[in-house]
């Protein structure tokens, strides 16, 4: 089948991989146009965009389907258009150019977690159990026929990175699998049934730690958040990073964002039990380990986050 790809950031590529695997001619991708990266703000193509023209593949760059890119696809051909992650809307105007539609492999179990961060929210909720869903692509919101679904249990240290990337891999399969079917006319799209819950792009607040909060729900927040937006407190007026914290049921006389060091294990109290910092970022500084950041602490005892 003809295939046109769209994706942008490094979780599409085992998609883009394992349609080529399967057989299906990949007759060009559509992916965001290049971003500045680094310090010094070097224009740099998309992951995506890199390994298509690794593989001499045709390549649309554009931020929003306009005419213009309307008509590359047009002229592409594509039988299907296979999207994930492309970080951009499909204009209703575009979803028939391809004669079967576009199929978009998201990450979550449709209805569940409609929107452009499902894993993230999916932790933060404290869900034992997502996946991901392959769909057709219509004018509502994530809200198309659902053709196909994997499910991946939630461990209690993944962050939204980590698991990320399970689905990436795991969604490859079934991406490659639904166009597979679709191919052969064997699979169509189901409506979706179940509880619609909604999940927004997380901001820079979203990642805000109130230590008021149960440990349990910290824990949670601070994993969906990592490693983007990134979780953090504030500590002598300046944002301070963190890094995934650990449970500490066994310390429950610390007031909620007080900090003490007891040996190796740098403690801070929230609303119901400690938790254990493992790695942060103090202002104008890389992350560490939060023993070493301890270590030169003055009057330990004395800080409390903001």
């Amino acid at each position: 089948m003809r295939v046109l790809f769209a994706g942008t950031p490094a979780v599409a590529l085992p998609s883009l991989e394992a349609l080529r695997a399967a057989g299906h001619e990949i007759v060009a991708v559509l992916t965001r146009p290049d971003a500045p990266l680094g310090r010094k703000r070097v224009l740099t193509p998309s992951p995506v965009a890199a390994r298509a023209e690794e593989l001499g593949l045709p390549v649309i760059k554009a931020d929003k389907i306009d005419a213009g890119a309307a008509a590359a696809i047009s002229a592409a051909g594509p039988d299907v258009a296979a999207i994930v992650a492309y970080g951009a809307l499909i204009p209703e105007s575009a979803l028939s150019i391809p004669a079967h539609g576009w199929i978009n492999l998201h990450f979550s179990l449709l209805p569940a977690w409609r929107g452009a961060a499902p894993v993230q929210h999916s932790i933060i909720n404290g869900d034992e159990v997502t996946g991901a869903s392959t769909f057709l692509l219509e004018k509502g919101l994530d809200t198309g026929p659902v053709y196909g679904t994997m499910t991946e249990s939630i461990a209690a240290s993944d962050t939204s990175e980590v698991l990320l990337q399970r689905l990436s891999h795991s969604g490859a399969v079934l991406l490659a699998q639904t166009i597979d079917g679709i191919a052969a006319g064997q699979i169509s799209g189901v409506p979706q049934q179940g509880e619609i819950t909604l999940a927004p792009k997380l901001t820079l607040e979203d990642g805000h730690v109130q230590w008021g909060d149960p440990a349990l729900a910290i824990n949670r927040r601070v994993r969906g958040v990592t490693t983007e937006p990134g979780a953090w407190t504030m500590l002598g007026g300046q944002r301070f990073k963190l890094g995934p914290v650990a449970m500490r049921a066994d310390v429950t006389d610390l007031a909620p964002a007080q900090l003490r060091v007891e040996g190796k294990a740098v403690l801070v109290g929230t609303g119901s039990h400690a938790v254990e910092l493992v790695e942060v970022q103090p202002a104008g500084k890389k992350m560490m380990k939060a023993t070493d950041w301890a270590r030169g602490l003055a009057n330990k005892e004395d800080v409390v986050f903001e």
